[in-house]
């Protein structure tokens, strides 16, 4: 699913580029998950994890701009990925109420309202798409991460101890969330 290219004017008053990946991104996405895997242990890989191969990223950028059911946004500042972010609506009648939700930032872009900006995005789509029920999970211990999606609204419903194995053996919790829209 595409998206409309917007800029957006974070807190900071800096400004940043919302819009869909392109196929010629596929490099430069896998330089954004390389350096934001090395940066946080809180994503659901990590540095221990291959990477995908240009190829590999070219196509997964082409499934999601040709599929109704999955909508990437990227951040970009600086000539570079910032972010990205991504909802993943359910197509079956049953569960077609809800959809999933999943961010990552380099980190030298913390704290400057990306993540807010990038939700509100993931927010009037889901609700132009007839979404009333949002969810996501976090590994525990994510701090900044459970900020943010408290401060989004969203609020825990369970947790599935020793979920993640981190790269230093350590096991954690996966801590799903929800978030009911209006």
């Amino acid at each position: 699913m595409k998206y409309e290219a917007k800029t957006v004017i974070l807190k900071d008053g800096s400004t940043a580029l919302f819009r869909s990946p392109e196929p010629e991104d596929a490099a430069a996405f896998l330089d954004f998950f390389g350096a934001a895997r090395a940066e946080t242990d809180f994503l659901l890989s990590g540095p221990m994890d291959p990477l995908p191969t240009v190829e590999e990223e070219l196509a997964w950028i082409g499934n999601s701009l040709a599929s109704p059911d999955q909508l990437m946004i990227a951040c970009q500042m600086d000539g570079q990925i910032a972010g990205n972010c991504q909802i993943s609506f359910k197509p079956n009648a049953k569960d077609r109420h809800r959809a999933s939700l999943a961010i990552a930032l380099r980190e030298k872009y913390w704290g400057r309202g990306i993540g807010t900006a990038m939700f509100e995005e993931l927010f009037a789509a889901a609700k132009e798409r007839g979404v009333t029920q949002l969810e996501l999970d976090y590994i525990e211990g994510n701090q900044r991460g459970r900020a943010l999606y408290e401060k989004m609204g969203f609020q825990p419903w369970g947790e599935l101890p020793n979920g993640i194995r981190q790269s230093d053996g350590t096991v954690r919790s996966l801590i799903y969330m929800r978030k009911a829209l209006d």
